[in-house]
């Protein structure tokens, strides 16, 4: 017996007479309620609005085809012994009606005297508010592991067709999130295109199936760390995180990073090639798309996009500039608090979420944050990512000089305060112009220089209280600071000599 099937018969035992059922899979719903009444011995009646009443055994009822009519009829129907259980499948597109909702509120009352049971199956939750309190709310679950695996082994007919050991661990990985509807049609796919199941194909309709929902984008990067200079301790510290997580006590499970620094220095990059790195699918939660514009709508979506994400797990999550993303979370913005609502979602989840997904928040000015958000348990680390010192940008300018074909002989311009997308610009741009790089960086004005200020500051703050993503530690302000000094001396230095030879 399913999960679903025993929390029905428990449900019924109890005498819940109005039980809704959120699902997207509605013939798998009744399926597994077919079953439990043969068990039982329960009567069992299904609706719709195109094949009308329908009797366990499939026969139709055409009489019965008017959604008031088949609930005013289950209202008026004599005590039974036996529980009777009707379904109405979307029949959330009838509780509009004044007279339907009337006469489901009067099925649910009647039916604790007459163990008559309304159940709705459907995709969303709409009540309307007179019916409320008489619901009681279930939600029917993607398929486990197991079940896809059962879904899997029943469409590969020979041995060839079937994955095994890695591979097979690959496939369930990538089917995490499917319905059985969709995952059947993903593996048929497979069998058509390859003679085999590969988890390519499953990506890729996993991928149209989070575009339809519009709440998350999939992402699948091709690079890895080798293509992002610097960053050492904190690319160590993620992967051996996710790495251990994935192998060790299921109860510390790595939960994430928050990631703060100026603009331009590789926090999103950073993500996506962290998800290659440990072979995990990137989810970008776009908190923009989670808006809605009826009462309520904002903070059902942010629920359903976590949903999402708990049953896609392992994943890596990605949150862009998550003090733009949730501005209003400190009030003052003038939208009813809806983004205070979805923000505390977000930490409750970010706190309480048992899922394997491990969550990358990235942000330019930690004033607009709220104290509570980076405190311990939410996330495992929180980094400061300062611009690349020499040997990163050293290694940033050959990656980016090799990219763009320009030659190692020509002289590189003066980087100093530049970050890794200032060197990437000054490579394009000479590669577009067909100019010489010293040339091309007349036309880059590092994010150091227009806005010092917010820099400085954001340094000021990050120092003893967050950690060096490239050294490792406590970040420390004064000792870059002194760094830097070192560093200019020496050219001042060289520079000096350099006039007096040339003299």
């Amino acid at each position: 017996m399913s999960m679903l099937s025993q929390r029905m018969s428990e449900l019924v035992r109890a005498c819940f007479t109005g039980i809704w059922i959120k699902s997207f899979e509605p013939d798998e719903v009744l399926n597994d309620l077919t079953q439990m009444c043969r068990q039982e011995d329960w009567t069992l009646l299904s609706w719709d609005i195109a094949h009308g009443l329908k009797t366990r055994d499939e026969a139709s009822q055409p009489d019965a085809s008017d959604p008031l009519g088949v609930v005013k009829a289950l209202s008026q129907a004599p005590q039974h012994e036996l529980p009777t259980l009707l379904v109405l499948r979307n029949f959330h597109r009838y509780l509009g009606s004044a007279e339907v909702a009337a006469e489901v509120a009067k099925a649910i009352v009647h039916g604790k005297s007459s163990r008559n049971f309304v159940i709705i199956v459907a995709p969303v939750l709409q009540l309307p508010p007179e019916l409320e309190r008489l619901f009681l709310v279930i939600d029917h679950d993607l398929p486990t592991r197991t079940e896809v695996a059962e879904l899997l082994a029943a469409i590969a007919i020979g041995p060839e067709e079937m994955p095994t050991g890695q591979d097979l661990e690959t496939v369930l990985d990538s089917a995490a999130g499917l319905t059985r509807y969709e995952a059947e049609n993903a593996f048929s796919l497979s069998l058509v295109r390859h003679g085999c199941i590969k988890p390519d194909t499953i990506w890729e309709l996993k991928t149209q199936a989070l575009k339809k929902s519009g709440l998350l984008h999939l992402h699948r990067a091709d690079k890895a760390f080798e293509s992002l200079g610097g960053l050492a301790a904190l690319k160590s510290f993620t992967k051996r995180a996710l790495m251990r997580s994935s192998s060790g006590n299921s109860n510390a499970r790595a939960r994430g990073v928050l990631l703060l620094s100026p603009p331009g220095c590789g926090k999103s990059e950073f993500c996506k090639c962290l998800g290659k790195e440990v072979g995990r699918p990137v989810l970008t939660l776009d908190v923009g798309s989670l808006m809605g514009s009826l009462v309520g709508q904002s903070e059902e979506r942010t629920r359903e996009a976590l949903k999402i994400i708990d049953s896609m797990a392992p994943c890596v999550v990605m949150i862009d500039e998550i003090e733009k993303a949730f501005a209003g979370a400190t009030g003052g913005q003038g939208d009813s608090g809806v983004s205070s609502r979805m923000f505390g979602t977000l930490l409750t989840w970010l706190n309480d979420h048992t899922s394997d997904a491990f969550v990358v928040c990235t942000a330019n000015d930690v004033s607009r944050l709220p104290p509570e958000f980076s405190r311990a348990e939410r996330f495992d680390g929180v980094f400061f990512v300062d611009l690349p010192g020499r040997k990163q940008k050293d290694g940033i300018w050959a990656m980016y000089r090799e990219l763009y074909g320009i030659s190692d002989e020509e002289p590189q311009p003066n980087d100093e305060q530049w970050t890794g997308a200032e060197i990437r610009s000054c490579c394009r741009l000479a590669a577009l112009l067909d100019v010489p790089l010293t040339q091309a960086a007349h036309n880059v004005v590092p994010v150091a220089t227009t806005s010092a200020e917010s820099v400085q500051r954001l340094r000021e703050w990050a120092s003893g209280r967050c950690l060096d993503a490239e050294s490792g530690g406590v970040y420390s302000a004064s000792s870059k600071k002194d760094s830097e000094s070192t560093l200019s001396v020496r050219r001042r230095i060289s520079r000096g000599n350099s006039r007096r030879e040339a003299s």
